[in-house]
């Protein structure tokens, strides 16, 4: 997975060009995600101990069916009162 955080950290930090830089060479090696039938309160467990703000979510066959953002939990929250 490659987020706008790592094309600013370890693309253009690095003074990588788009012409002769891999989606590898800069992407997130390790990429935290919850499942799609997991609690909001794991999400945001998950979001927390791995100090990130958005999360993929897949289904029980490891494929994507979405993105979680820590302002959907916000969001979320608001609507509950908790």
């Amino acid at each position: 997975m490659i987020t706008d955080r790592d094309i600013a950290v370890r693309g253009v930090a690095e003074n990588c060009t788009p012409q002769n830089t891999s989606v590898r060479e800069i992407m997130s090696e390790h990429v935290c995600y919850c499942f799609d039938d997991q609690d909001i309160e794991d999400a945001a467990q998950i979001m927390a101990d791995n100090q990130v703000r958005r999360l993929p979510v897949l289904n029980r066959d490891k494929r994507l069916v979405g993105v979680i953002a820590l302002a959907d939990i916000s969001l979320c929250e608001d609507e509950t009162g908790q």
